[in-house]
């Protein structure tokens, strides 16, 4: 037998024997009640009964929340507990206004003789006794399975335990006031009743707004709070949103995170798995899911442009920023799909520059450059066009007055075009801006001795240490 199917086992059986007791309670009560023309105990029958309607639709409730989801209630058959529990509402409140209209009858508009004997205490006693025992299993089972229906039948009967005893005190005092030759005590059963009502009704708005709240998806505070805490685990920059519901028994979590950008797919998926459990350990048996989402380490527009294209599915590179008159312009080349027509890769690069120019209000424009992404065939090997290069490149040597050491020199021809890829040696001490006005002089020397060079890439790095 798996554990759910156990659970709802033992659910069931504590429900069913509610009914069994209010079944007994409100007949006891009601039989005593009649004979003893006790409003205190007539009410206490009627709070029993509406106790026994509500422990039928807890019981029902219970059955209908322990099915699992379908495709119709993809998240499960838990809010029938809630509604069960609004009903049990309504059915108190009924109560008490009748409660509250025959006390305001007996102690304003007509005299009503109560006999009291020893039944009319035992049956009371027997009530608390009934009482007490049911509300704890009750209660044992409503922690256990975090069940609100349980919860809610036993809070009726802790109420019954409470209203019992002013009721008890209502005879003690109805029964004095005839012992003791003291009128005014006559009607202190119907001063109990009134006891009962409000007790009830205190009860009332408690669980309606609880149930209340939970069909509203209206989770406590400090649910929340626990998600939050729970899921910054060591990776998380920031937990962006958190939403939290319940559902009967359940509760479900919806987390979202951000990591670092630079974060690997792989490493940011161990991320979101530990911030799971980590809020499965503050909400134990939540149904938890985390998404998680890329964050600027800095607020650079160049980090943002960067970031903001790989949302949009596109590529950035040869990012330029340029400052006139106080304003920044940016300059990138934009990698799409190739399989796109001119109008659709148009249409996705001016939601990426508008999302872009929201996000860094400071910049004035934003120039983009189409151009297709994918791999480059470089073809086959091309011998003359090499030593043409290398000829290039000495002269170019000479004329600078450097020695650029060039290694891993490969030139390849495809479809009448040459691609040109390269390493080269710079004293280590220069500075990466003048590296970069060195490697584009060389390109242009080479593009000028070459026209048929279509690629160009030249990698400039300091000597091997020795």
């Amino acid at each position: 037998m798996t554990a759910e199917r156990a659970a709802d086992r033992e659910k069931h059986a504590v429900a069913f024997s509610s009914v069994l007791a209010a079944v007994v309670l409100t007949s006891a009560k009601l039989v005593i009640g009649l004979w003893t023309n006790s409003l205190g105990i007539l009410s206490e029958a009627a709070h029993s009964g509406l106790d026994l309607l509500a422990a039928g639709m807890t019981l029902w409730a219970v059955s209908v929340s322990g099915r699992p989801p379908d495709r119709d209630h993809a998240y499960g058959h838990g809010k029938v507990e809630n509604l069960s529990a609004l009903f049990e509402t309504v059915l108190l409140l009924v109560t008490c206004v009748w409660i509250i209209w025959e006390a305001a009858q007996r102690l304003f508009f007509r005299e009503v003789h109560v006999e009291i004997n020893a039944w009319s205490f035992a049956v009371v006693l027997f009530s608390i006794a009934i009482d007490w025992s049911r509300s704890r299993a009750l209660k044992r089972a409503a922690v256990k399975y975090r069940s609100q229906a349980l919860e809610a039948d036993a809070l009726h009967f802790t109420t019954d335990i409470w209203s019992s005893c002013v009721v008890f005190f209502g005879l003690v005092g109805v029964l004095a006031s005839q012992r003791l030759d003291l009128p005014w005590l006559s009607r202190a059963d119907s001063v109990a009743a009134l006891g009962v009502a409000g007790i009830v009704i205190w009860i009332c708005y408690k669980l309606g707004r609880k149930s209340i709240d939970d069909l509203l998806d209206a989770a406590p505070k400090e649910f929340h709070d626990q998600v939050a805490a729970a899921a910054r685990v060591e990776g998380v920059a920031e937990v962006r949103q958190v939403r939290v519901r319940r559902s009967g028994p359940d509760v479900f979590a919806d987390v979202i995170i951000t990591v670092s950008h630079e974060t690997p797919l792989e490493k940011a998926h161990e991320t979101a798995d530990r911030a799971e459990t980590a809020v499965r350990a503050a909400l134990p048996g939540a149904d938890v899911v985390v998404h998680v989402e890329p964050c600027a380490q800095d607020s650079s527009p160049l980090t943002r442009a960067r970031v903001l294209a790989a949302r949009h599915g596109l590529g950035a590179h040869g990012l330029r920023l340029s400052e006139q008159d106080g304003r920044l312009s940016l300059e990138l080349h934009v990698e799409v799909r190739p399989d796109l027509s001119l109008e659709e890769a148009h249409g996705q690069v001016t939601r990426f520059e508008a999302e872009l120019r929201g996000q860094v209000p400071a910049l004035a424009g934003v120039v983009t450059h189409l151009e297709p992404a994918g791999e480059c065939r470089l073809g086959r090997p091309d011998r003359a066009g090499e030593r043409r290069v290398r000829e290039s490149l000495a002269g170019f040597s000479a004329a600078e007055k450097i020695s650029l050491t060039p290694h891993e020199l490969k030139v390849n021809s495809s479809g009448g075009e040459l691609s040109l890829s390269l390493h080269c040696v710079l004293p280590p001490q220069t500075a990466i801006g003048e590296a970069h006005e060195l490697t584009m002089r060389l390109e242009k020397h080479l593009r000028a001795a070459v026209p048929e060079l279509g690629r160009v890439l030249i990698h400039a790095e300091p000597p091997e240490a020795p």
